[in-house]
């Protein structure tokens, strides 16, 4: 593959295709066993089926009296029993109705709940119903929300606390999940320092370490922190052989044609570099080759372009490389709180926040700016070729899509 094949800007779709297209062909088929205190995270490496039905049996979704309908005519009901969750009940006797709690198993024979609201207790102690009743009123039937052999939660599915919630009402202890991704995180550049230590001239501290180790931490991948490469070749032929058995090496900067890209030749030299040049903004020139073997994604060394190219595309190759399917971030359109006079070949992510619903952009909007991030609340995506004005819809991708 060689970045010459795609002379023009490659559109995000297109990207977004082709990484997903490499990932599919890498997937992480190794799995292991873990407990659900284990499992927040990760992804399913098979389907979960139900081994059970929900609910087990049939039980009340109120507080109040079950019946068997045909036994009123809408005469006053004796109490023949008193029904918490968690006891079994004896068998509704024949004219009489059941006192019941919420969640609690109906009597056999009992089909009707009527709520305590609606019923009058008289003297005697009987039940009077003073509302039509109907079969199947306030009762939550056995398997209604599923069956035994059904299929709960699909191979690839991410696991929240939604997810682990429903495999705990299943009465699963462990589950098998894809084994986690192991990606090397490196950054390039002798201007670049770690963070506590004195600054020199010309120097920076290394953002996109720190940002990209917690974010790959949040998506359940093992880190290794490779550093900082020198801009020396043999160093960086060192550093990068001994990352043999990692999944994935994700660099920030200096991955270009330049004769001090010492990262790019080391790749050029010992595998192969495919260097795209997107259609965004930020986030025009974005890698993808590999080291002997092992993938390489070389994300731009702007903090706000790293930002974007990893959420974006480095992010869903990720999921999906574990079998996750659905990987792009669910956005929403809203009014555009600005105007947008000059139409652009790229496509835009602007760091915005919303202000009265509509999407506001932070004023700066450099590459090189990552407070922009730290004050917005997603990205308002701007079409290339397009204006706006003020009021226009646009879509807005909130960060907690990109971030978790």
């Amino acid at each position: 593959m060689s970045g010459c094949d795609h002379p023009g800007l490659l559109p995000m779709e297109a990207a977004l295709q082709r990484l997903l297209t490499l990932a599919e062909a890498a997937p992480i088929e190794q799995t292991e066993s873990v407990t659900l205190g284990e499992a927040d995270g990760r992804v399913l490496a098979e389907p979960l089926l139900a081994t059970l039905d929900l609910p087990p049996w049939p039980n009340s979704a109120m507080d109040g009296y079950a019946l068997r309908l045909a036994d009123w005519q809408g005469q006053a009901l004796p109490v023949s029993q008193r029904i918490q969750a968690g006891v079994a009940p004896a068998p509704l006797q024949p004219g009489s109705c059941a006192r019941i709690f919420t969640g609690a198993p109906l009597p056999e024979g009992a089909d009707t709940v009527e709520m305590q609201e609606n019923v009058e207790l008289d003297e005697s102690g009987q039940v009077r119903f003073r509302e039509p009743l109907h079969v199947g009123q306030n009762v939550r039937a056995q398997g209604q929300e599923t069956r035994v052999g059904d299929c709960v939660l699909p191979a690839g599915t991410r696991l929240g606390p939604i997810e682990l919630g429903l495999v705990a009402s299943l009465g699963a202890a462990h589950l098998k999940v894809r084994r986690r991704l192991r990606v090397a995180v490196l950054s390039t550049g002798d201007e670049l320092v770690e963070p506590g230590q004195a600054l020199g001239p010309g120097q920076i501290y290394n953002s996109n370490r720190r940002l990209l180790i917690a974010w790959l931490q949040r998506l359940g991948c093992a880190v290794v922190d490779a550093g900082i490469l020198p801009d020396d070749l043999p160093r960086t032929r060192e550093a990068l052989g001994a990352l043999g058995d990692v999944d994935l090496i994700l660099s920030t900067g200096g991955v270009s044609v330049g004769e001090a890209d010492y990262l790019g030749l080391a790749l050029r030299e010992a595998g192969e570099l495919a260097l795209w040049k997107l259609a965004i903004k930020p986030g025009k020139p974005l890698t993808f080759g590999h080291y002997q073997g092992v993938p390489v994604i070389g994300l731009p060394g702007n903090p706000a372009s790293t930002l974007v190219t990893f959420g974006l595309l480095a992010r869903p190759y990720l999921l999906r490389r574990l079998g996750v399917q659905r990987v792009e971030p669910l956005g929403f359109v809203v009014p555009a709180g600005f105007a947008w006079h000059k139409p652009g070949t790229r496509r835009e992510y602007l760091r915005a926040r919303l202000e009265g619903g509509r999407a506001v952009p932070y004023a700066n909007q450099s590459s090189g700016v990552l407070r922009s991030a730290a004050w917005a609340e997603g990205l308002a995506e701007v079409m290339e070729g397009s204006t706006l004005a003020e009021g226009d819809s646009l879509r807005f991708i909130p960060l907690s899509e990109l971030l978790g």
